[in-house]
């Protein structure tokens, strides 16, 4: 059995020859997924009633849990990792949720829609899965789960970084009702993003992308996902991004919410200025090679942003 992981990576490597990925999306707007009236979908949740936004964020793999890849897997344990992720967010009751390695139908990873399965099984009405990467194999990117209506989705595929293949991120558009807003709906952009493991100065080149995608965008934003870096690295792109999109992150010097590997943190939540932390755990559910991070946003009150400007 040890010799599944480095046959899987060579498996994988030799594909990248033969399989092409997606072009440039750069402010690709598409239609967001949902369920007709006669579909199945459950509705019997309940949002949050104490001004609070509940979001996830997951990168779940492929669907093959803590397999060494999802070649070596037959679609039914596929298929049952997909659906105990599910129950993980119905249990969590997340509002919102960013998944990243989400597979569409792909012939590595069943043949099945991931996220169209999790939509399902965990009741998101909302729903949409951006494609970065695809080829006569696979089919995979970014998502967004929602409880709460989308009314604009923005998708974007990073410059292509050969070997590697392509990254980008998704941008919905949720509209939040809370005590603050007085009976009308907060417009938040949410976002899901995946950036480069292999190198530093692609995952730099990335986040430049988004900065620049970003910077017309003037709804208070939340950005969730696997940045594949840590705060306290040398060059790290999270604490680079925060900085130019005014942003902050929830304790960042803390040591223990790792998410990879038992000792990195490289799954992350950004908020900007509008917003602060009013819950913040690493989930300890093994479902990825990832852990889920868990978070409630809520809308800083007067008293609270006239503190921060006197510190």
């Amino acid at each position: 059995m040890s010799l599944l992981k480095p046959v899987s990576y060579l498996l994988v490597s030799l594909l990248i020859s033969s399989c092409t990925t997606a072009g440039i999306n750069t402010h690709k707007i598409a239609e967001v997924d949902t369920f007709p009236a006669d579909k199945a979908v459950s509705k019997d949740y309940e949002l949050s009633n104490d001004g609070t936004l509940r979001l996830l964020t997951l990168n779940i793999a492929h669907g093959r849990n803590q397999a060494a890849n999802q070649l070596l897997l037959e679609k039914e344990d596929i298929e049952q990792n997909i659906s105990s992720i599910a129950r993980l967010l119905k249990k969590t009751s997340a509002d919102v949720v960013a998944l990243q390695e989400a597979d569409g139908p792909s012939g590595w990873s069943g043949k099945f829609d991931h996220i169209e399965l999790l939509a399902r099984e965990a009741g998101y009405p909302w729903y949409y899965r951006a494609n970065h990467a695809e080829s006569w194999l696979f089919s995979y990117g970014t998502a967004i789960l929602s409880r709460l209506p989308v009314s604009e989705t923005l998708q974007h595929t990073f410059k292509p970084s050969p070997p590697t293949f392509n990254k980008g991120f998704l941008l919905g558009q949720v509209n939040w009702m809370n005590h603050n807003t007085a009976g009308s709906a907060l417009a938040v952009d949410v976002v899901s993003v995946h950036l480069d493991f292999s190198r530093q100065q692609v995952r730099d080149e990335q986040i430049a992308e988004m900065a620049e995608v970003f910077a017309n965008r003037e709804n208070p934003m939340i950005i969730l996902g696997d940045f594949n870096s840590e705060w306290l690295a040398e060059k790290s792109v999270v604490k680079k991004l925060a900085e130019k999109a005014g942003m902050s992150v929830y304790d960042p010097g803390a040591t223990d919410l790792h998410t990879y590997n038992s000792s990195r943190r490289y799954d992350w939540i950004l908020i900007s200025d509008e917003l602060a932390f009013a819950r913040y755990e690493v989930l300890p559910d093994v479902l990825s090679d990832h852990l889920a991070v868990l978070a409630e946003i809520k809308l800083k009150n007067t008293t609270e942003k006239s503190a921060e400007k006197n510190r």
